[in-house]
């Protein structure tokens, strides 16, 4: 049967204490909505409609893609009135999965399990909680069979005992949920229209009710504060470490270790403590990263050591390199194999080939260096004119002495020698010596200004 998905994303999330729509709030660098989305995505359904309130219009701007649906809740009531405001989208022969927004770590293999649970009937998903505080707890008769679903304001002190709570994540089908939910009343302690009544219905009507139980409580467990944000975001992290751990990945120590993107390891890789991929990674065979580096959107090739401290965004590394400690590769650093770029250089657009170096305190913009060049402490090439960015060429060979500055546009021929502290404007021919020095002043006998 086809399948339709009602995502409730209308929360306010009062306790977040913030302007910013709960649903937007990051985990692991990406809304907490988005990481729903991608669970509900990966069954394929033939439809997703977004239930939105508060802040309504950010949350869908944060969301263009083409196969959402939009409704509104612009009286929230309760979670089976905000199902109601979905129902009209809905196709009256097909089965629905109903989830939050505010859920980030549900997994699609989960929600499979709920899925092919209907067959006619009604799934919900439930947890034993280590604190059922906030939860609907499981009534189960004599028989174990589930009787209702009673909200903690609503409960007895005995139902309150119960640790067997329900997500409020269910599967039935549209025409079961569109009977029931023209019968939920909300005569409650909330004076809301509760979603899980339809528990209770559904006995009411023999309808069958099948509970799918979640094999971890943090994957059901939503987020309703920056307490409960921060939790799930170690239990993610703790989660993708576990992962690479099982991949052959050595980690210095898996509790620190931030994942916000993808991150594929090649064989033997070690990552030290406090490092951030951010992005798409790539990390080859045998690659190093020391403690307190940040990659994002980066490709590091076979035998390469990315020492601490150093950032690397949208850049390319080849293999056998060394980058850092403390360096920074910008957005269209290119490095070819054996390359070294040390403490405090900057790499932004640019093409080191290889055996290229630059040790030591350089900035290296809009550039090409050849194989086997080497760059002095200090030099930098000064590619922006006020109006336009220039390009630097350096070919093969090239040896800059420190504290040089390269004057874009500017090719150094193949095996130029450019002597410290000059300033170079002009091109050069293959072999050359260059000076672009003042003339030094000295004077004697110079008195001390404290004589």
């Amino acid at each position: 049967m086809t399948l339709e998905v009602v995502v409730l994303a209308a929360g306010e999330g009062r306790r977040m204490k913030s302007d910013t729509p709960k649903v937007l709030h990051q985990l692991a660098g990406r809304p907490l909505l988005a990481h729903v989305l991608g669970a509900v995505r990966a069954l394929a359904p033939s439809r997703i409609v977004v239930v939105h309130g508060h802040g309504g219009e950010r949350v869908r701007g944060a969301f263009p893609e083409a196969d959402l649906e939009w409704v509104e809740q612009a009286e929230r009531r309760g979670t089976g009135h905000a199902v109601a405001q979905a129902l009209p989208r809905l196709d009256p022969r097909a089965d629905v999965l109903v989830v939050y927004g505010d859920v980030p770590l549900v997994r699609s293999e989960t929600l499979r399990r709920l899925v092919d649970e209907v067959r006619g009937g009604l799934a919900i998903l439930v947890a034993e909680a280590p604190d059922p505080t906030g939860y609907g707890r499981i009534v189960r008769g004599e028989d174990r069979r589930v009787v209702r679903v009673v909200e903690q304001p609503d409960a007895t002190e005995a139902e309150t005992a119960i640790c067997e709570v329900n997500t409020g994540l269910l599967a039935t089908s549209v025409a079961h949920l569109a009977r029931w939910l023209s019968r939920i009343g909300s005569a409650n302690a909330k004076n809301e229209y509760y979603l899980t009544d339809a528990v209770a219905l559904a006995v009411d009507d023999g309808v069958a009710v099948a509970t799918v139980r979640a094999p971890d409580w943090t994957e059901v467990a939503g987020v309703n504060s920056r307490g409960d944000l921060a939790a799930l975001e170690r239990a993610f992290q703790r989660r993708e470490a576990a992962a690479l751990l099982a991949a052959g990945v050595s980690l210095a120590d898996p509790e620190r270790l931030d994942l916000r993107g993808t991150l594929a390891c090649g064989r033997d890789v070690w990552i030290d403590v406090g490092c951030v991929f951010e992005g798409r990674v790539q990390l080859g065979d045998r690659v190093r990263v020391g403690p307190y580096c940040v990659l994002r959107d980066v490709s590091v090739g076979a035998d390469t050591e990315v020492l601490a401290f150093s950032h690397l965004e949208g850049a390319q590394v080849g293999a056998r390199c060394r980058v850092g400690p403390y360096a920074r590769l910008r957005p269209g650093a290119r490095l070819a194999e054996r390359v070294h770029v040390g403490n405090f250089v900057e790499v932004k657009a640019a093409a080191l080939g290889a055996g290229a170096k630059a040790n030591h305190l350089a900035y290296l913009g809009d550039a090409e260096l050849g194989a086997e060049t080497n760059v002095g402490a200090g030099t930098i090439t000064c590619n922006y004119d006020g109006e336009r960015k220039h390009r630097t060429v350096i070919e093969d060979g090239c040896f800059i002495g420190s504290n040089a500055t390269l004057v874009a546009p500017l090719r150094l021929a193949r095996g130029t020698y450019v002597a410290a502290g000059s300033t170079v404007t002009q091109d050069t021919p293959p072999d050359s010596l260059v000076f672009g020095r003042a003339h030094q002043t000295t004077k004697a006998g110079r008195r001390s200004r404290r004589s």
